[in-house]
């Protein structure tokens, strides 16, 4: 009798240590794939389900939460070698009861990425077209989002398809002429003319260039393991050719000032988003879209850099679901009126 229930224990203990042990063995020798199951593990835990849609042969990988209903949905691009999952941190803070879509960029995550295809700020626009027709999304006027790259895209989309986007939130976005220029931007001037993208901060090939990379965008400074910045360095290598070719991309002109251009086309409520302490965007393109942008509500976040989604995202979330609630109260004051 004793002999069984020492096997029993013995039995229960190993159960107990396969989980452990392959967390550990997964954290030593495979980081990567440990950051993978940490982002399905959120989106299950968030409702977020991943889909996949088609425009031809094109393919488009999306999550999502919710359905269509009264409020408008939201539609939220993500920056520069980023891809959808970024969004949980700000999704966890959301209302459930809104109906958001996520989705990779071109060349992103599960979206398709082809040497043929058209990576500049205007072929990416018509990209996310193509699959906010492929959704039917624009059966209804939708809010979007974007951040860094993805603000740039988001504001020429708006610009292009002003019926489609009933209001516009950007965050820390690109593809303005900035007052005082950082490090960064002045770096970009050099990169056009040299295509040297070897030493780009964006794109980083060793934990050490991780780090730095994460200093840059963040104002926050914490201790990230040599493992962490392991894995997440060797889930970005195998698209660092492809990053490289799209940083080129997106500096080029008439990509790095595609939002300028377009700022006197914004018709829609437009809010705008920054972290004071932004070390690759600086924070006077807030001021530029202020003064160009008819009623621009401007929301400067204090104690934060460029990864404002990431180092604030309950501040981001609030400062979302206030505006949003603030458009409805406008509709629904103007129909009280006209009634």
């Amino acid at each position: 009798m004793d002999l069984d229930i020492v096997t029993m224990l013995a039995l229960a203990g190993g159960t107990l240590a396969i989980p452990i042990l392959a967390f550990m063995a997964s954290f030593l020798l495979w980081p990567s794939a440990l950051i993978n199951v940490y982002h399905w593990y959120w989106r299950q835990a968030l409702g977020m389900q991943v889909k996949y849609v088609y425009a031809g042969n094109y393919q488009f990988c999306y999550s999502y939460r919710g359905k269509p209903g009264n409020k408008p949905s939201i539609l939220m691009l993500h920056g520069f070698s980023a891809h959808k999952d970024m969004w949980l941190y700000v999704v966890k803070f959301l209302p459930k009861n809104l109906h958001l879509i996520c989705v990779d960029l071109p060349g992103h995550g599960g979206t398709t990425r082809t040497c043929a295809d058209d990576y500049s700020i205007e072929g990416q626009v018509k990209r996310i077209h193509q699959f906010v027709d492929s959704i039917k999304l624009n059966k209804r006027p939708f809010h979007l989002v974007g951040t860094s790259m993805g603000g740039n895209i988001a504001g020429v989309y708006a610009a292009q398809y002003p019926s489609e986007v009933s209001s516009l939130s950007l965050i820390c976005p690109a593809g303005l002429q900035y007052p005082k220029e950082n490090e960064f931007v002045k770096g970009l001037k050099n990169l056009e003319e040299t295509r040297d993208v070897t030493k780009v901060p964006l794109i980083p090939s060793t934990p050490e260039e991780m780090e730095e990379m994460l200093k840059l965008c963040s104002y926050v400074r914490f201790k990230v393991p040599q493992q962490i910045l392991q894995g997440l360095v060797d889930v970005r290598i195998p698209h660092n050719e492809f990053y490289r070719e799209l940083f080129l991309e997106i500096v080029k002109d008439k990509s790095r000032h595609a939002l300028q251009h377009c700022m006197s086309k914004l018709s829609m409520p437009v809010q705008v988003i920054w972290g004071k302490q932004d070390q690759v965007l600086d924070v006077s393109g807030a001021d530029v879209l202020a003064g160009s942008v008819p009623g621009c509500h401007v929301e400067l976040l204090e104690n934060c850099g460029h990864s404002v989604v990431m180092e604030r995202p309950r501040k981001l979330a609030k400062v979302l679901v206030e505006f949003l609630s603030s458009l409805n109260n406008t509709n629904s004051d103007k129909k009280k009126k006209t009634d």
